[in-house]
């Protein structure tokens, strides 16, 4: 059962994200327990379970945290002044995901599994952040391509958001995923998050 005020069971549900955050960073989904998170926080594994029903959660939770920071930054250059030239929008946007690689890895995962091993609220409080950003990106353009028609909007929102599912398999490659690709005789250039999105973006806004 949670114990006490709104405001201390928010930093205690925090405090539990943090830690699965930290923890990602050098770990996989598949290796970080309960335990492991419990390790590294005040909670016994038992008292995790009085704010998250399962180990899916405290990952949709990181998730829709990372989905509000990027939301922030759009948020940003939506209220940058003047207009960006349809170049700068796609420099702009490529460098705000490239400060967020822990979205691009969250993105990276079988979502599915994540989805439905959490609760519906939970799953909803998620969307209403993922929702969240694809309105600020229409706004985006509305903003700095005003030659975009609605058509147009939604072919590069329904294009570039599956495409951002890719980003951090073709961005953060392993010495043992090199040395297989040199192996398997495969040429493969090496791409950084923030070159792969530009160029994305422009191709799509046809710079």
């Amino acid at each position: 059962m949670k114990k006490g005020t709104p405001e201390q069971i928010a930093l205690k549900r925090e405090e539990i994200i943090n830690a699965c955050e930290q923890l990602y960073r050098t770990m996989s989904f598949r290796e970080i327990t309960l335990k492991d998170i419990g390790n590294i926080t005040s909670f016994s594994r038992p008292a995790i379970y009085n704010y998250f029903e399962t180990k899916e959660e405290i990952f949709l939770a990181l998730f829709k945290r990372e989905y509000d920071l990027w939301n922030a930054a759009l948020v940003g250059i939506i209220g940058e002044s003047g207009r960006l030239s349809r170049k700068q929008l796609a420099e702009r946007i490529a460098a705000s995901l490239a400060d967020r690689p822990q979205l691009l890895k969250l993105l990276s995962m079988n979502n599915y599994d994540m989805e439905a091993n959490s609760r519906p609220e939970m799953l909803t409080e998620f969307k209403r952040s993922y929702g969240r950003s694809i309105s600020l990106m229409q706004e985006l353009l509305e903003k700095h391509c005003p030659g975009m028609s609605a058509e147009d909007i939604r072919n590069f929102i329904y294009t570039f958001y599956p495409f951002m599912f890719g980003i951090y398999p073709y961005t953060s490659v392993t010495d043992k995923q090199k040395t297989a690709m040199q192996q398997a005789g495969i040429d493969f250039e090496y791409q950084t998050v923030f070159g792969l999105t530009c160029g994305c973006i422009c191709r799509l806004l046809g710079v």
